[in-house]
């Protein structure tokens, strides 16, 4: 009776039992092999590259088992939220193509039957849990303040004993029901600890998903689970949630290794199945000659917002990652090109167990492969979007252009051999501009890029005498012939075998008056196959543009 008095004393207005609750959340009905797993983050900024990480082992562990994977928002720290944080990230994952199946959503609404998904909305369940185990003795109020929890914390330093709340130094771990109504009465604040069985002496075993067996001490502190305002901790609230919502495993950054004894003891203590737990180690980046962990504050490409504003496809992070969780996903890609990365399947045990390190080379490479196997169209999809929020001016002048635009991206879009000049959708801009006449005027206004090997005056004579004899419905072989011609007539090599033989009896080679051809068309010596360039371009631009070149004063 003493503990129901108590229980009555802290929480008058909680009228359930932890079976009224359990009634609301029915087991899942999955095979016994399907994976429940989740991402739980807290709104406290944008997304960090980290997270996104563990989030993809998550959502591919519980897709790739039919299993279910779900977004939980860990809000119980109202000091640290940041407005917008929720919307931030339930928009990178979408960017990121890292789809849930339970959870918020942009609406304010909740989609799933387990929530609510904000911990802020589950207090009232939370609140169920702590009588009932205050109830039981298993929990109890504590009055101490800050001074005097420095003065434990300065008798156990003089004395060279563990620091914290425990054992003898536990103050109100025998508390009674008089003495805590007495305190109440005199309007002290109180914060609920859980009453610990645990002993440094005794450890525990558990085998870790990514790093193996595990033992540890167990815990003997008296953790606070529920804090001055009537939130949760982290520690309680997560425990609860993860066995309601039928978690099965869960991935987290190996910084909370050192919770597990507090978390397995708080499963035990409530009577919980306990997950199965997987620390992955951070990722790392190189500066200079060291290496590090990427920080929130410092790093600009710490976040997964950087990179989505840099314009990395979502599905190109994604595919890059998968190379980080397993090593073989690498020798899986060449030999299936062309499927998705999500029917690789992820093991992990067979993960790095001593962190991995971000290679943007690396990132560059895949996504100038994911970015090859699109079509035209779908790359203007892409750049449509991604323009829209980050350059309005490239938006502007593509959304007045659709169908132009496309076919430029179009060019070398072969399967046999792709074009990979794009890593990210920044790039895009200064690699197409010559096509659009606004931003080639601009260009062209200070000079031409002409190669040093080639006169003024003899690249207007290639650039005049192509265009008497170009013809727009030329095929590529007589297109070309007319320019090796061209190159004849003007005391050019018309192939490199013959100039290789004789340089000094020509002025260059073939190449070279095809060089002139398309700085006269791009301003550039570098540009993809100059006669698809023309024909996307179309004949009255090409005219146009000789004429220009040949003309003006350059």
């Amino acid at each position: 009776m003493l503990n129901e008095n108590m229980a009555e004393l802290l929480f008058p207005d909680v009228r359930q039992v932890p079976a009224d609750i359990y009634s609301l959340y029915p087991p899942r009905n999955l095979p016994s092999s399907a994976l429940v797993t989740r991402f739980a983050p807290s709104p406290t900024g944008s997304l960090n590259i980290g997270g996104l990480y563990a989030t993809l082992i998550s959502e591919r562990l519980a897709h790739q088992s039919n299993g279910v994977f779900f977004l939980r928002i860990e809000d119980t720290d109202k000091k640290r939220e940041i407005e917008g944080s929720v919307e931030n990230i339930i928009n990178s994952l979408s960017y990121f193509g890292i789809h849930f199946d339970e959870g918020p959503q942009l609406s304010g609404d909740d989609q799933g039957a387990y929530g609510p998904y904000k911990q802020s909305s589950r207090i009232q369940i939370y609140q169920v849990f702590i009588k009932h185990l205050v109830r039981n003795g298993l929990a109890y109020p504590c009055f101490c303040d800050a001074d005097d929890l420095k003065k434990i914390r300065k008798s156990q330093q003089d004395l060279k004993v563990t620091t914290g709340y425990y054992g003898r130094w536990a103050k109100h771990r025998d508390i009674t029901f008089e003495q805590a109504k007495e305190e109440i009465s005199d309007g002290k604040p109180f914060v609920i600890r859980l009453k610990s069985s645990g002993s440094p002496d005794r450890r525990i075993k558990y085998h870790d998903l990514v790093k193996g067996p595990i033992e540890m001490p167990e815990n003997d502190q008296d953790i606070v689970i529920m804090k001055t305002d009537g939130l949760p901790t982290y520690h309680f609230a997560h425990a609860i949630d993860d066995f309601l919502m039928g978690t099965t495993h869960v991935i987290r950054g190996d910084e909370w290794l050192s919770s597990v004894p507090v978390h397995i003891q708080l499963f035990e203590t409530l009577g919980f199945r306990i997950p199965e737990f997987g620390h992955i180690a951070p990722i790392m980046k190189q500066v200079g000659a060291s290496k590090r962990k990427f920080s929130k504050r410092k790093d600009l490409d710490g976040t997964a917002e950087y990179y989505k504003e840099q314009g990395y496809p979502g599905i190109a992070i994604s595919e890059y990652f998968m190379n980080l969780i397993n090593s073989n996903f690498e020798e899986w890609r060449m030999a299936n090109p062309l499927q998705s990365f999500r029917d690789f399947f992820i093991y992990t045990d067979k993960m790095n167990a001593s962190g991995a390190l971000f290679d943007m080379n690396k990132l560059d490479d895949i996504s100038k492969d994911v970015i090859s196997r699109l079509t035209g169209q779908q790359v203007y999809d892409h750049l449509y979007t991604w323009s829209k929020e980050f350059d309005s001016e490239l938006y502007s002048l593509i959304d007045k252009n659709k169908v132009y635009t496309v076919n430029i991206l179009n060019i070398g879009r072969t399967i046999q051999k792709p074009r990979k000049d794009f890593s990210k959708w920044s790039d895009v801009k200064s690699m197409i501009a010559f096509f659009y006449d606004e931003w080639f005027e601009k260009d062209v206004l200070s000079c031409y890029k002409l190669p040093t090997n080639v006169s003024l005056d003899v690249a207007k004579e290639i650039v005049i005498g192509f265009s008497k004899t170009y013809k727009f419905h030329y095929e590529r072989d007589a297109w070309f012939n007319e320019i090796k011609e061209l190159a004849g007539e003007l005391g050019f090599a018309k192939d490199m075998k013959q100039y290789k033989a004789n340089p000094n009896n020509y002025k260059g080679h073939v190449g070279d008056v095809a060089m002139i051809i398309r700085v006269a068309l791009t301003n550039r010596t570098n540009t993809p196959d100059l006669f698809d360039i023309m024909k996307v371009m179309g004949e009255k631009r090409v005219f146009s543009r000789m004429q220009r070149f040949f003309s003006d004063s350059i």
